[in-house]
């Protein structure tokens, strides 16, 4: 079987038998065309001929192309589940990318919106019907914490009003349940008051003026649409209301073990990121507003 075929192969078993998401097929799909093209250079003829000091000079050459560390980690990762299905069907004997790690590259912390600009994007008067679809969007994504790809995902059986809670479909296919804030309920009852004429009976929790479930591109377009029409002066994305809750949360409370089961973190590692924003914060305070914060002479 041709690298190509293989490939096509392993990728139909990823979303088949492993249940990964089709954008998490098209990145890996994306991960090894662009491993592909690199291996000219390296006097390869396929990936699975890549031996392990080919492989960390595959590394190098990404990462003089400009790839993040991240980026390269991924790509790995990619690799790695390639080798594992060949293994498995006993076309390969061993992983080459076994033990390689990919550089690190500074960590970026997640952007957050304040309070304030919160608070003036979501109240904002609704006209109509996709209006008050919308207000409840955003008070969902931004009372839960949720994914974009999780939110458009919900169905109208997901919302339980009565428990003020969602139960949410996340990454690897996990579902948990998470709490629904007051004003995001209240969001919520006055758009399903206004549903049905546009969803027709259909399960999507939020529907297109057509009755389909909403895209996740039109839930970008539509919170850049109020975004600007509420004045807010600054890139708003669906992840920004992320994590803007999360950080917003951790402040109050404090508890990141709590912030890590709202959030979906499989690792608690990576809801630790926002205790770094917090901690900005408190810098700005501390500078701000203590006696002996400020060095001499500045």
């Amino acid at each position: 079987m041709s690298e190509p075929s293989s490939i096509e192969v392993f990728l139909a078993a990823l979303g088949d038998q492993q249940r990964a998401s089709r954008h998490t097929v098209a990145a890996y799909r994306r991960d090894l065309l662009r491993c592909q093209h690199v291996l000219p250079a390296l006097g390869a003829p396929t990936l699975a001929a890549l031996t392990p000091p080919q492989m960390r000079s595959l590394v190098a050459a990404l990462a003089r192309d400009g790839l993040s560390g991240r980026s390269i980690a991924r790509l790995l990762a990619a690799l790695r589940s390639y080798y594992r299905h060949l293994i498995d069907a006993g076309s390969l004997r061993a992983d080459p990318a076994a033990g390689i790690r990919a550089p690190k590259s500074p960590r970026r912390l997640p952007a957050t919106m304040d309070i304030d600009h919160i608070a003036r994007l979501l109240e904002f008067d609704a006209a109509d019907p996709l209006a008050y679809r919308d207000r409840a969007l955003f008070e969902l994504l931004y009372s839960s914490g949720l994914r974009l790809a999780e939110t458009v995902a919900l169905d109208r059986t997901d919302l339980d009003l009565a428990d003020a809670s969602a139960r949410v479909t996340g990454k690897g296919n996990k579902t948990r349940v998470v709490p629904v804030g007051s004003r995001a309920l209240h969001a919520l009852r006055d758009w399903l008051a206004r549903r049905e004429p546009l969803a027709g009976g259909g399960p999507a929790l939020f529907v297109s003026r057509h009755g389909r479930r909403l895209s996740a591109r039109a839930v970008q377009q539509r919170l850049r649409y109020w975004a600007d029409r509420q004045g807010i002066d600054r890139r708003v994305y669906p992840h920004l209301l992320r994590h803007s809750c999360a950080s917003h949360l951790l402040e109050s409370s404090g508890d990141l073990r709590a912030v890590q089961e709202l959030l979906g973190h499989t690792n608690i590692a990576t809801t630790q990121v926002y205790t770094h924003v917090d901690f900005q914060y408190l810098a700005r305070v501390y500078d701000a507003a203590h006696p002996r914060a400020r060095r001499r002479g500045s």
